[in-house]
């Protein structure tokens, strides 16, 4: 019988990006503040409260709280790229479209 419930020599699984230093002099509180509060305020809609997030990342990554990282690879579009695509939709081009098609084909 294991103790406390848990199966005995199950191995932990290491976070995903590496370890990173943590905000002990509060250099981006501000920005995570306004994040929690955004969160709170769209019922955890984390995309409503998108630009926040970015800005918190980027504050990380100028004071080397993390790795410096381009924001599309953690998952943020161009700013330019959401309104282009609303403005697209709109007058039909599809010159948006046909860049996101190109740039689904780089990942495969």
């Amino acid at each position: 019988m294991s103790a406390f419930g848990g199966p005995r020599g199950a191995s932990a699984k290491p976070p995903e990006k590496g370890i990173f230093p943590l905000d002990h002099f509060g250099e981006c509180k501000q920005v995570a503040d306004a994040y929690l509060k955004c969160l709170k305020q769209h019922a955890r809609d984390a995309v409503a409260c998108q630009e926040l997030a970015k800005k918190y990342l980027q504050c990380r990554m100028e004071r080397n709280l993390m790795a410096r990282q381009d924001l599309k690879e953690l998952g943020f579009k161009e700013q330019g790229a959401a309104t282009s695509s609303s403005s697209s939709n709109s007058s039909g081009s599809n010159s948006s479209s046909s860049s996101i098609g190109r740039s689904s084909r780089k990942g495969s």
